[in-house]
């Protein structure tokens, strides 16, 4: 088990990397010059030298990228050219909405779709199976950005239940932070959940099919109980699978959702700086989101050796 978490760590080190270098170099060949966004079109070409040395714009871009990443795993992400402030400070209160968001979406999308899913495999070719995966195809077919204009119109507008923008604030208490993001985590959650019912339905139909199944049957395990206690943990591992795909198109999805729901978030940061062609604060962003995804994608393949202990046994090997 220890070398199968040193492989997949190494592994995590190494694509790590990798994403920052792509990210870096694809930010590099984006045309037009930010000093020359920043001082505007009537700048001397004094001033924009003088700038593009300031922001260390005139170096090789191999200093550039070892300056810039050598001061990730310290917590030095570069310095804003548009706010002139340290990427971590601007990143450190929109986090604390970006990542409550995420953790809430995701935590709607799994609540809502294991038991689904498992009710729907339950009641394979039944009413409930079809009426559970034909409202899952509905939400597979919904932009999550159009889902959140319908719940803004239905719960703030209508029944006035939720804010319908905004985010009140860690300060003015827990309840007033969760109800503004209530509505933003259902629009990220539930399209989500859509997929992952349909997956967790055939994994378990899959996983019914197999001789283990007809073998507790035979010693009297009753079908509910050999659902939930033997059908249910085999087909995890392609469900977590998906878990962990699902969270790069969440973390994707706060750019937009975090601009339709106005909450002051890392995905609005990002859309911002993008429009202000602050490449810098772009890069840093976009790196620490791909870090994101290939942390969670390293915590699905520890589960998968904690769900199927042969897996580990394999990697060691």
């Amino acid at each position: 088990m220890t070398s199968y978490v040193l492989g997949r760590l190494f592994a995590l080190l190494l694509t790590t990397l990798a994403a920052s270098l792509i990210v870096f170099l694809l930010m590099q060949i984006l045309p037009g010059d930010p000093a020359a966004v920043m001082l505007g079109v009537n700048a001397q070409p004094e001033t924009l030298a003088a700038l593009r040395t300031k922001l260390g714009l005139d170096q090789p871009l191999w200093t550039r990228y070892l300056d810039w990443i050598g001061g990730f795993p310290f917590g030095d992400f570069g310095v804003s050219h548009t706010y002139s402030t340290p990427i971590s400070q601007l990143l450190a209160p929109r986090i604390m909405v970006t990542l409550p968001l995420a953790l809430l979406s995701m935590a709607i999308s799994v609540g809502v779709a294991l038991p689904v899913g498992v009710y729907a495999a339950s009641r394979r070719g039944k009413p409930g199976d079809f009426l559970s995966m034909g409202a899952a195809q509905i939400g597979v077919a919904i932009p999550n950005f159009w889902l959140g204009l319908l719940l803004i119109l239905f719960f703030a507008l209508h029944l006035r239940w939720l804010p319908a923008s905004g985010f009140a604030g860690w300060e003015d208490g827990l309840w007033r932070g969760l109800r503004s993001l209530i509505l933003p985590a259902l629009a990220l959650g539930l399209p989500l959940a859509a997929i992952l019912a349909r997956v967790t339905r055939s994994a378990v139909i899959e996983a019914l099919g197999e001789d283990f199944i007809r073998t507790a049957r035979a010693k009297g395990l009753t079908s509910r109980a050999a659902l939930w206690r033997h059908a249910t943990p085999n087909a995890l591992i392609p469900v977590a699978t998906i878990v962990g795909m699902q969270f790069s198109f969440l973390l994707a999805g706060t750019i937009i959702i975090e601009n339709v729901f106005n909450l002051p978030g890392v995905g609005r940061l990002i859309f911002q700086s993008i429009a202000q062609r602050d490449l810098v604060t772009v890069q840093s962003l976009v790196t620490l989101l791909a870090a994101c995804v290939i942390f969670v994608n390293f915590l699905v393949d520890l589960a998968y050796g904690w769900l199927d202990p042969r897996l580990a046994a394999g990697g060691g090997r």
